[in-house]
């Protein structure tokens, strides 16, 4: 497998050098210069980033879950203006002010054109029918690995956008970056969450996970009319934040069972529709930790088996916590006993982008009132190190470069 750089070298000669966000090694990430990126192919486009953002998944590869072995720009949650453009960027002038979905997406392929631009083929040097760890990835995405297409992300003052015909939307004037950032990222796979889930009016939705996706993952279903929105966590900050900002019922999975407690809130049935907001990062104790390590298996399946065990018989189980590895004791013959069905991938923002930034601008919507810290891109290596921590109250991390 050749994981050789492709892109992004540390600055030298040439081109004045910007300021980046370089991964090192887990649990080190330093603020470098690189070369300034410059167009390279005619549908690229190069964005002079004005807000990013640390995303819960940029920790899976802080924290070594999703290998890397080179020094590469993380971040793919970010947005600016266009600094230049290739031949074939029509959509776009220079000066435009734009946001820029998370995956790579050519818009022309089998997948792009039947709605699911995450398994984009013509991204991702490393794209294949396979899906497994090592071998045969979806669309590329920005700053997510060699694995993912080894494209530099948007922690940085510029940033190279490929297919800049396809992807970046241009931001209505008057909008703050703010109330439109998130629209990359966290609120779109918020929305497909509940949108897999196929949330009805009256419903009893149970997110696992408050962080930012569960946060605006318990909004969005109160916009499907959902009538009873849960809340589950082991932080009191973030269920405070649940209860404050959501108007969610909230259950502090550390102090009882959240299945018990769901199942005696719904006649005993559970919930409709239960979201795993957490994915393979949840919290774990010693002897979880080493069945892990035994086989081989990044992370845990924790939550997903609370949401097995709280949704109803016939209900559906939605995942927008990633997952890297296969797991061992997969609970298959709960997911067949209990006639579940089970949904979950990247969020295909180009799918939705358009529909939430109308909701966002109308006022119906919005996402950035779960925003804890803005701060200059320099400190973004002490800023990953306590959002990873989940120090400070820090929920969600917006960097300005």
């Amino acid at each position: 497998m050749d994981f050789r750089a492709r892109e992004g070298k540390p600055a030298g000669r040439g081109p004045t050098p910007v300021k980046a966000v370089r991964y090192h090694k887990p649990k080190d990430v330093r603020v470098d210069d690189v070369q300034e990126p410059r167009v390279e192919e005619a549908r690229d486009a190069v964005i002079r980033v004005t807000s990013t953002a640390i995303c819960g998944s940029d920790l899976h590869i802080y924290n070594g879950l999703v290998p890397q072995l080179r020094e590469f720009t993380l971040g793919h949650e970010f947005m600016g203006i266009v600094e230049s453009k290739g031949d074939e960027v029509t959509n776009l002038e220079v000066g435009d002010r734009v946001i820029v979905p998370f995956p790579i997406a050519d818009g022309t392929c089998w997948f792009c054109r039947h709605g699911l631009p995450t398994q984009c083929e013509n991204s991702n040097p490393m794209y294949g029918p396979e899906g497994a760890l090592l071998k045969g990835k979806n669309a590329a995405l920005f700053g997510y690995t060699d694995l993912y297409g080894g494209k530099n992300g948007g922690q940085a003052e510029k940033v190279r956008v490929p297919y800049a015909d396809n992807g970046p939307r241009k931001v209505p004037d008057g909008m703050r970056d703010e109330q439109v950032l998130f629209l990359t990222d966290i609120l779109p796979t918020a929305w497909q969450s509940i949108v897999w889930g196929n949330v009805q009016p009256g419903q009893t939705v149970a997110v696992f996970g408050c962080g930012p996706v569960g946060l605006l993952a318990q909004r969005v279903a109160k916009h499907f009319g959902a009538g009873q929105v849960i809340g589950v966590d082991i932080l009191d900050e973030r269920l405070d934040m649940a209860r404050r900002l959501m108007g969610s019922v909230t259950i502090n999975a550390d102090e009882e069972d959240p299945d018990e407690r769901i199942r005696a809130m719904t006649e005993g049935r559970g919930a409709d529709v239960c979201i795993d907001a957490v994915g393979m990062e949840a919290d774990r104790n010693i002897l979880e930790k080493a069945s892990a390590l035994i086989h081989v298996q990044r992370g845990s399946i924790k939550v997903l088996r609370h949401a097995f065990g709280s949704v109803r018989r016939g209900g559906i189980v939605s995942v927008p916590g990633v997952y890297a590895t296969s797991y061992d004791n997969f609970p298959l013959g709960q997911m067949f006993d209990k006639e579940l069905t089970v949904k979950g991938g990247q969020a295909n923002v180009h799918e939705f982008v358009d529909e939430l930034l109308a909701l966002v601008q109308s006022g119906k919507l919005r996402a950035d009132d779960i925003i804890t810290h803005v701060r200059p891109l320099e400190e973004a290596p002490e800023m990953y190190d306590i959002f990873n921590r989940k120090e400070d109250g820090c929920v969600k991390v917006v960097l300005k470069p």
